[in-house]
């Protein structure tokens, strides 16, 4: 029930991401069943028949109450226990779901999330991880959003969260780390930044390449090599995030200024669109929490659910769950 054009984007992205889910997988529909009925029926009317006959593999699962864009993320734990959000989250609790994905409140679905699926033991808090397109490969960034302020503690937690990331979701062998900062020397950022910089640079396990610029990023790579993972706190990682969303819009509309139709841009600006990569995984939480974009159209909710069954399939929180205990064993030997 989440999104600006809920429910019909959530359900259309739902019977798009089932044409390409192999057959034992299954999607639940978690709402105002009646609401969720009607527009289902309305698609599968318009739908193809092979894909009317795959419609037994979609269910419903009822909650009356809908967390709205302005309600504040505490509502989702105390206000509307009945919410589709939650709802949804506590069927992963019970076993009866492997993942969850919504295109609503942010705030709200971090805050249930933590609370319902609960952080691994050694986290602080989950971090919301982000794929930037770049001119090499998809750079995966965290925090983009969930915590506006973050200790230097947090920022090396998040680098261990980026790294099990990039290796189960995006198959990277040895991921590289890299500290968003203002510069590339140690000493350059924030004392939060140079603290974390110190950090990193003496923990194992992580492949810590040193600081990069905001200009590093669009092309994948620094004067060190490939950059994988981009830590940053979610202030930083949120303002860059709807940097890059603008930026297919402006590229457009230059080009098009200057007598290029807008079709032939479009096969090459494919990769800067949102859509293109579905949702964001909040990483830390025990369990599949996948956040899309509010303005997720039916292609970006079914790229969301399979990026849910990767994390899902790839046992992602698992590993997590275990990189984080094997730091912990190795800081108390």
């Amino acid at each position: 029930m989440g999104g600006d054009h809920a429910p019909a984007a959530t359900i259309a992205g739902a019977l798009l991401a089932l044409q390409e889910l192999a057959p034992e997988h299954s999607i639940q529909l978690v709402g105002r069943t009646e609401a969720i009925r009607a527009e289902l029926d309305a698609q599968l009317a318009a739908a193809a028949p092979a894909l009317r006959a795959q419609a037994h593999r979609v269910s419903m699962v009822e909650a009356a109450e809908v967390i709205e864009m302005t309600d504040k993320p505490s509502v989702a734990i105390r206000g509307k226990p009945k919410s589709s959000m939650a709802v949804g989250l506590r069927l992963q609790v019970d076993g009866d779901s492997d993942a969850f994905v919504s295109a609503g409140n942010t705030g709200a679905q971090m805050a249930a999330s933590t609370f319902i699926l609960r952080l691994h033991e050694g986290l602080n808090r989950p971090a919301i991880a982000t794929l930037f397109p770049s001119a090499r490969v998809p750079v995966v960034v965290l925090d983009s959003g969930a915590n506006v302020d973050c200790s230097a503690e947090e920022l090396v937690q998040f680098a261990r969260l980026g790294a099990v990331y990039a290796e189960d979701i995006l198959g990277r062998t040895t991921p590289s780390v890299a500290l968003l900062s203002v510069g590339e020397e140690p000493e350059k950022g924030n004392a939060a930044v140079k603290d974390a910089h110190k950090a990193l640079a003496a923990a194992g396990g992580i492949n810590f390449i040193g600081n990069v610029e905001g200009r590093d990023l669009p092309m994948g790579t620094c004067d060190r090599g490939p950059v994988d993972v981009v830590v940053c706190d979610g202030f930083v990682g949120n303002v860059l995030l709807k940097f890059y969303e603008a930026v297919p819009k402006l590229i457009v509309g230059l080009i098009t200024k200057s007598g290029v139709p807008k079709e032939q841009l479009s096969g090459a600006l494919e990769n800067l669109d949102y859509a293109a990569h579905g949702g964001a995984p909040l990483l830390g939480v025990k369990g599949v929490s996948i956040i899309c974009h509010g303005k997720s159209s039916p292609e970006a909710i079914k790229n969301g659910i399979l990026v849910g069954l990767r994390a899902a399939s790839s046992r992602m929180s698992d590993h997590i769950g275990q990189r984080l205990a094997s730091t912990a064993s190795g800081a108390t030997a």
